[in-house]
């Protein structure tokens, strides 16, 4: 490692750099570290090959398949932003020296059964990187490195998006357009055939003669590049020098045709190691420890200009420093880059001419006051409605059917367009994005409150949802790429929650207000002038940092995601008035089910997914996302139970049971601001997480002793101060979590999958409160009660299921311990490192 220089970044994308790792002909690789602590090496592409949008398109798809190869003999690539101005991908940190330098500096060649170990891991490295779609390309002694458990293969997958640049250049003319290195490549990539698999495997071979001798398969390049290249292409490799248990097969691997190597899993198989035995000498092992030792103790000197600036938002070209090396500098093992002994600044790629550093925004807070108010806005139409449809049903003479339509429209509407709304907001942009939908909302709005007949009123719902849809991803998103300091980003996070914590309180506070003292019409025109604000502040105070996703719009994805989400809330929706048992009820629950296996099925193939690569599969993010989902169906409860109970049991209005509301608002606030925004950096984000949960949980428990006989007093406000703190102390560790080392780019999606797990979770949770209630209400009828007790009755009917409610939470505070292990810096530092974060 290196120390940075005054010319390096801060950042790069969310990773605050720490160290130089090395240079190569694609472009530098730093030493990171992201704000859970994890530790990760980032690769930053020579700004010759970004301005070559052939090479940003396969950069792109190669990257998004690169993901999905894994980590177990490879160094899994855990995040990246094609669309940068310099494109970077960060991948697993691994704390151990390559094999060229192990060889080739250290320890000379390896034992016999060091040999056949390192066969076994690369084949099943080649082979999960095959099975993922990819071929290496440029496997080489300095691609593999040395840990205590074992090799790992890096850098794979990134070299076929050159290919491009080398079909319009001369491998012989052009510095970098060389796809391998001479010393490891196949015959048919010195020929310029189409590559398979089987090039990977002569390079395999070749590989294992270099670990078995410590010299080139085909000698030096004394004699020039092109007759190296020859002497590949058509004479025999000399395996002098290679263990006779492993000369038959590296023979076999480096056949001069293609069809005759083995595959990856039949080198595996044929040298399956010894479990019993270290893989390396002692003295190997030991180096190893110290180097691991060394990390622990590694102090980065922040340069005096690095220490100076902010923290470099994500999409910063790097500043310019040096020309790539010339061709001259050719080394036969390592390809292009600096010589051995160089300055660690030798070779730095130049930055396009046309894109200076952007600074923060110096009214970044003023900005995050005016998306918090547009999502205060969505919040405020939703609860609002909801509380003022007894209104509107006696008004307009509706039917029982039409109020439940009208209900149900606006959260149809919502969560099914949730998914699209991240990705159109990563494609033209979160900005724009929130400006088209503050537009929306506005005439939705105004619709609504003219409605002079329910249809109208159905579709001022349907649009409301919509353009709500549109404006939530692109909210979180501009919160999370506008505040990139560990410091700020707690706090924005923290007041962001807040408003998203506590927006339906105050929704519900506002609409009781509005429909006693004026009428349900107003209370939807409302909306009106504070979308205006809103409108106002966006195009004045709100600024867009990072890039803007590329592609084409994914219309499959889109079409099962918002098919299945859609499906499944209309046919929860459907459930309890239809009956669970009925054919369109089950047809959209298991049809709902089935499109959304393959929306997640499609991102894992998709060139331009919905959602960023790791937001469903990597456990951090997924846990979070299972913990919004079973909180959204146990919090869920709470406002329609705890209202009846008010407004029938205490004789609350329609305000005063609103405004019942605003302290548990006030309790979510403390939490997301005081508690959870002090704790994101500090600890591992499911501590927090964890204990906001239970919080919410233990507050759900104290309301199952409500009844006739409770207060508000005694009752209601100890519970709802509780469930506020509780919601604002989980929210913030799910937002972070969710969105954190997500490139500016892809933000929206991650976004979008936190609201669209939420709206799922609301929707379940909904469907079996009215299930419980429909139950009871049933039995009651049956009865001869008077509509005293009916009421006490169902009061309690509904009071129970504040203990399934709990369970919820308690469930959702399980799987997000179990999943969610990212640590904190302070725990990081604790630990001696290993692999990777």
């Amino acid at each position: 490692m290196d120390q940075l220089t005054a010319e390096d970044p801060a950042r790069i994308g969310p990773y605050r750099l720490i160290a130089r790792l090395g240079a190569g002909g694609m472009g530098l690789v730093y030493l990171g570290r992201s704000e859970g602590g994890r530790t990760v090496a980032v690769k930053v592409v020579q700004a010759e090959y970004a301005g070559h949008p052939e090479f940003r398109r396969r950069f792109a798809r190669e990257v998004a398949a690169a993901r999905r190869v894994g980590g177990s003999c490879t160094a899994a690539v855990l995040d990246a932003d094609p669309e940068a101005a310099v494109p970077w991908v960060a991948t697993q940190y691994i704390p151990g020296p390559d094999l060229h330098a192990v060889v080739a500096r250290q320890f000379g060649p390896l034992p016999e059964y060091s040999v056949h170990t390192l066969a076994n891991r690369l084949a099943l490295a080649l082979q999960a990187v095959h099975e993922a779609g990819l071929i290496h390309r440029d496997l080489k002694p300095s691609n593999v490195l040395v840990t205590v458990d074992g090799p790992r293969v890096i850098d794979f997958g990134i070299a076929r998006a050159m290919d491009s640049l080398a079909e319009e250049h001369s491998l012989h003319t052009r510095t970098g357009m060389l796809i391998g290195s001479p010393g490891f490549m196949s015959p048919e990539q010195v020929r310029g055939l189409e590559l398979t698999p089987a090039s990977d495997v002569f390079c395999l071979g070749a590989v294992l003669v270099y670990a078995a001798t410590g010299r080139l398969l085909f000698g030096a390049t004394d004699t020039g590049l092109n007759a190296h290249l020859f002497r590949i292409a058509e004479e025999e490799a000399d395996l002098t020098g290679v263990p006779a248990a492993l000369v038959d097969l590296v023979r076999e691997c480096l056949h001069k045709d293609p069809a005759r190597r083995p595959t990856p899993r039949e080198v595996a198989e044929r040298t399956t190691p010894d479990q019993a035995q270290e893989w390396l000498p002692g003295a190997v092992l030991a180096q190893l420890g110290r180097h691991a030792a060394e990390l622990l103790d590694y102090a980065p000197v922040i340069p005096a200009q690095a220490a100076a600036e902010e923290p470099v938002p994500q999409g910063t070209p790097l500043p310019p420093a040096y020309a790539p090396t010339p061709l001259a500098d050719f080394d036969p093992e390592r390809g292009f880059g600096p010589p051995p002994g160089a300055p660690p600044n030798a070779w730095r790629p130049p930055p396009p001419r046309d894109s200076p550093p952007a600074a923060a925004n110096p009214r970044r807070w003023w900005g995050l006051a005016v998306i918090a108010l547009a999502q205060l806005l969505v919040l405020i139409q939703a609860a609002a409605f909801d509380f003022a449809l007894p209104a509107v049903q006696r008004d307009l003479h509706l039917s029982a059917d039409d109020v439940r339509t009208m209900a149900g429209a606006y959260g149809v509407a919502f969560g099914a367009v949730l998914l699209i709304g991240g990705h159109i907001a990563d494609l033209v942009g979160r900005r724009q994005t929130l400006v088209v939908a503050l537009l929306g909302c506005a005439a939705a709005s105004a619709l609504g409150g003219s409605a002079a007949e329910s249809g109208t009123l159905v579709w001022a719902r349907v649009l409301q949802g919509v353009f709500g849809a549109l404006l939530t991803p692109a909210a979180l998103s501009l919160v999370a790429t506008g505040f990139t300091d560990p410091k700020e980003r707690g706090r924005a996070f923290g007041l962001y929650a807040a408003v998203a914590g506590g927006g339906t309180a105050l929704g519900m506070a506002a609409g009781g207000w509005l429909l006693t003292a004026l009428s349900w019409r107003v209370a939807l025109f409302v909306g009106v002038p504070v979308a205006a604000v809103a409108l106002i502040g966006t195009l004045i105070l709100v600024r867009e940092d990072g890039g803007r996703g590329a592609g084409d719009f994914d219309g499959p994805g889109a079409l099962l995601g918002t098919g299945g989400v859609a499906a499944l809330l209309y046919g929860l929706g459907e459930a309890q008035p239809r009956g669970w048992s009925t054919p369109l009820v089950l047809v959209l629950l298991v049809g709902g089910a089935l499109m959304l296996a393959g929306f997640v099925w499609r991102q894992t193939a998709a060139a331009h997914p919905l959602l960023p690569a790791g937001v469903l599969g990597e456990p951090n993010r997924a846990g979070s996302l299972l913990g919004m989902l079973l909180a959204g169906a146990g919090v869920v409860v709470l406002y329609p139970v705890v209202g009846y109970f008010l407004q029938v049991a205490l004789g609350y209005a329609p305000n005063a049971a609103g405004a019942a509301f605003l302290p548990m608002a006030a309790a979510i606030a403390v939490g997301s601001t005081q508690v959870s925004a002090r704790l994101l950096g500090r600890v591992a984000p499911r501590v927090p997480l964890l204990a906001g949960l239970v919080l919410t949980a233990v507050g759900l428990f104290l309301l199952t002793r409500l009844g006739f006989e409770g207060s508000y007093a005694t009752g209601v406000l100890p519970a709802l101060l509780l469930i506020g703190l509780g919601i604002g102390t989980a929210f913030v560790p799910i937002f972070a979590t969710v969105t954190g080392g997500v490139a500016a780019s892809r933000s929206g999606g991650a976004a979008a999958a936190v609201f669209t797990a939420q709206a799922l979770g609301t929707a379940i949770g909904a469907t079996v409160l009215d299930t419980v209630i429909s139950v009871h209400v049933d039995g009651l009828l049956g009865g001869s009660q008077m509509p005293r007790a009916i009421e006490k009755q169902l009061l309690h009917a509904e009071t129970a299921s504040f203990w399934w409610a709990a369970g919820s939470l308690v469930l959702a505070g399980l799987v997000a311990a179990l999943m969610v292990r990212a640590r904190g810096p302070r725990d990081d530092a604790r630990r001696a490192p290993a692999a990777a974060g």
